[in-house]
């Protein structure tokens, strides 16, 4: 069926909202688990009453209308966010480079989206997941210019023959991500003989999140750049603009400047960071660019040798998941790629040593995303060893400390690898988690060595 305009498209889709997938499915592929794609399969079928197809155009292409279904989980919390990343088109290496942004198969195929929620849950089948809403997305100027950006950096990668160099965390709302039945999806660039992962346009999971927050809860997101500063600036030199007139002034002297209390919960980065950015009193994740574009904050305490107070740490390590997941499934390598972090730099300029109520200075930032080589490197050889030595057995040892017992493992320790690590992180040694081979051990977290931390905030990109 052609719908001749797009109110009469509109019109249909809100006629989907409110339906479950087994109430529109008319073809049985909702019955067959394994049909790959097939909730958006029924929508177009069922619903809409055209074939399945994947031609360049978009799929209502008279209108120049993409149709997307996609799903959006309820958190613990009860916000709502994207359960994935929005795939679009296949990234052919060899035409893109010929094109334009505006002639690129990016801005042809999908300048504007029907997206079409729909309510996931684990609990549930499929053919009981609800169309909660329709909307059609389309770009606002400010997010089209930071789009325009992401389009450029990854064409000018393949330019430069590392189409094998991209990864989802280069970018700010545009990624770049695999697409391909397994490691072996691998095609043919034109600027370089190494064969690079097969890959698709994709909006960050992070970005659907923000535009859901705003038409389904109304959430009123913070902006800090203007249209006229994106026009000129990446969101990376925008940000430096911000924090540079703070850099060298201690930590004191900007609390009393921007009236910050300073303490140490671990509220205060966010008001520190929302103070100097000029939005006090906005939650970071209220801030519509870091929201969209998955920035996690990160503090770094440098001492005097420029060496990081501590490791940086993550979050705590469930061992029996660890022990059963799939590498490209897995929490570290997903939040590696598809997270942007900001690191927020402060600097003792003496030791604890030679003054207790030394100060901090702060330093500056950083925004950084861990590089694809690294994460299909040291990262993925910490994820598989750590993975066989679980299933091996973790070696427990309990060593007499003056009067206490101390259990000794040999989980990776910080340096074993030059990249991360495995160390204890719960409230005492008495908060357990269990091992694979049946064992109970004190928690414990990922930590990136702070050696390697070092070597980041130091490299000149």
């Amino acid at each position: 069926m052609i719908y001749e305009t797009e109110e009469a498209l509109l019109y249909k889709a809100k006629e989907a909202e409110g339906r479950t997938f087994g109430e529109i499915d008319q073809s049985g592929r909702i019955s067959n688990p394994k049909s790959k794609g097939q909730l958006g399969q029924i929508i177009e079928e069922s619903f809409f009453g055209y074939e399945v197809n994947s031609k360049a155009e978009a799929d209502f292409a008279n209108l120049g209308i993409e149709l997307k279904v996609t799903p959006l989980k309820l958190n613990k919390n009860k916000t709502i966010s994207a359960k994935e990343r929005l795939v679009l088109n296949i990234i052919n290496y060899q035409k893109e480079v010929m094109t334009t942004f505006e002639t690129s198969s990016f801005w042809k195929k999908n300048q504007r989206i029907l997206l079409m929620f729909y309510q996931w849950h684990p609990e549930i089948q499929r053919s009981e997941y609800q169309v909660i809403r329709s909307h059609l997305l389309t770009y606002s100027e400010e997010d089209l210019l930071i789009i325009k950006k992401d389009w450029e950096f990854i064409v000018n990668k393949i330019k430069i023959g590392k189409a094998h160099e991209l990864s989802e965390a280069d970018t700010v709302y545009l990624g770049a991500c695999t697409k391909g039945k397994n490691k072996e999806s691998l095609r043919a660039q034109p600027f370089s003989p190494i064969l690079a992962m097969q890959r698709a346009y994709s909006l960050k999971a992070s970005y659907i999140t923000g535009v859901a927050r705003k038409i389904i809860k109304n959430d009123d997101l913070v902006s800090i750049s203007t249209k006229e500063e994106l026009k000129s600036k990446t969101l990376e030199e925008i940000l430096q603009d911000r924090f540079q007139p703070y850099i060298g002034k201690s930590l004191l002297n900007i609390a009393y400047e921007k009236e910050i209390k300073i303490n140490k919960s671990k509220s205060f980065v966010a008001e520190f960071v929302s103070a100097l950015l000029g939005i006090k009193g906005t939650k970071l994740n209220d801030i519509e660019e870091f929201s969209k574009a998955n920035i996690q904050f990160k503090t770094i305490r440098l001492e005097p040798n420029s060496l990081p107070k501590e490791h940086m740490s993550f979050k705590n390590i469930d061992f029996i998941e660890w022990s059963n997941e799939d590498w490209d499934e897995s929490w570290l390598k997903n939040h590696f790629e598809q997270t942007k972090f900001l690191f927020v730099i402060f600097e003792f300029k003496e030791t604890e040593r030679e003054n207790k109520n030394r100060e901090l200075y702060f330093k500056g930032i950083k925004l950084w995303n861990m590089p694809i080589n690294e994460i299909d490197g040291r990262l993925k050889d910490f994820h598989l060893n750590l993975q066989q030595q679980l299933l091996s057995g973790v070696h427990i040892e309990l060593v007499p400390r003056g009067k206490i017992i101390v259990a000794k493992n040999d989980l990776p320790s910080s340096g074993s690898n030059g990249l991360c690590h495995i160390r204890p992180k719960g409230r005492d040694g008495q908060d357990k988690t269990l091992l694979p081979d049946g064992q109970m051990i004190a928690k414990q977290a990922f930590w990136l060595d702070k050696e390697y931390v070092t070597s980041v905030i130091n490299r000149k990109e």
